[in-house]
């Protein structure tokens, strides 16, 4: 019995570590990147201070899992039909941030984007300034605050005005901003309509934001757009609607938002935590 109480006792030893190692890494922010699309997707991840990002292909139904630090800021959108070589060297139709699979510079418009910037307070959004090419939504979990879902539940290639879209083989396959077609000064808050007093919404703008009230539609639409939260992680899902349901299993743990919010459903190691006092009760006894 002495080597069995030995045994448990390292037992309960690396558990303490392990818990231990868990708080410290409370300081890094999960991203679970979903694809609820009907189409594989090539998620692009740039840093604000580090434009090396994505390499990831996502098909239909999975998701993958993006680690950041608590300061990090960025965006994450989707490549839309994207042919890659064996070497990673290809084109998307939308969202190409390069020539690469892993990309070497900003997303090209028009992009669906959702934006971070991460710390004390989080302030995310989901933007439409640089055009629509998929349906996106934020969704913050364990965090405190507003934290309130952004994002898109509609689908502006179905809502675009006609001189705004972009086709291909006849298909609209995204619907571009009015300042990456006109490229004027009004249309993209610029010049002397770079403040919030002289750019104002757009006919353009206020078609995106009818069909998609949760997201950016202009540079200033800073009121009804901008969401705050402290100490969350988040789920960023492609062609999802804010009030679906979204699952992701990853290290171990269940992530799905319900009603009341996302749950973290833990698997394995919660058994191990209730097991351990009736099993140095046991070492006690013997």
């Amino acid at each position: 019995m002495a080597s069995f109480c030995s045994v448990l006792l390292t037992i309960v030893f690396i558990f303490t570590i392990t818990a231990s190692v868990t708080r410290i890494s409370s300081s890094t922010r999960t991203f679970t990147i979903v694809n609820s699309c009907k189409e594989t997707i090539w998620p692009g991840i740039t840093h604000s201070e580090n434009i090396s990002g994505g390499g990831i292909e996502l098909k239909p139904g999975k998701s993958t899992v993006y680690t950041a630090s608590s300061g990090w800021g960025g965006r994450i959108w989707a490549r839309t039909s994207c042919k890659f070589n064996k070497n990673g060297n290809g084109t998307c139709q939308t969202g190409s941030c390069g020539s690469t699979l892993n990309c070497t510079g900003p997303s090209s418009p028009p992009t669906s984007i959702a934006e971070f910037n991460l710390g004390e307070i989080d302030y995310y959004d989901v933007s439409l300034v640089d055009g629509f090419n998929l349906p996106v939504m934020v969704k913050a979990f364990n965090g405190t605050g507003n934290c309130s879902t952004a994002g898109c539940d509609g689908d502006m290639r179905q809502n675009c005005p006609s001189d705004l879209t972009l086709k291909a083989k006849g298909k609209v396959i995204a619907c571009r901003s009015a300042c990456d077609v006109y490229k004027t000064d009004e249309y993209c808050c610029r010049g002397k309509y770079g403040n919030p007093d002289t750019c104002l919404p757009s006919n353009y703008s206020k078609s995106f934001k009818l069909v998609c009230p949760a997201a950016y539609s202009y540079a200033y639409d800073d009121p009804t757009s901008v969401i705050t939260c402290s100490g969350a992680n988040y789920v960023v899902a492609f062609c999802a609607t804010r009030n679906q349901t979204v699952c992701s299993y990853h290290d171990n743990q269940l992530f799905c938002n319900q009603s009341k919010g996302l749950k973290v459903v833990p698997h394995r190691w919660w058994v191990a935590v209730l097991a351990i006092p009736l099993m140095l009760k046991l070492c006690v006894m013997f």
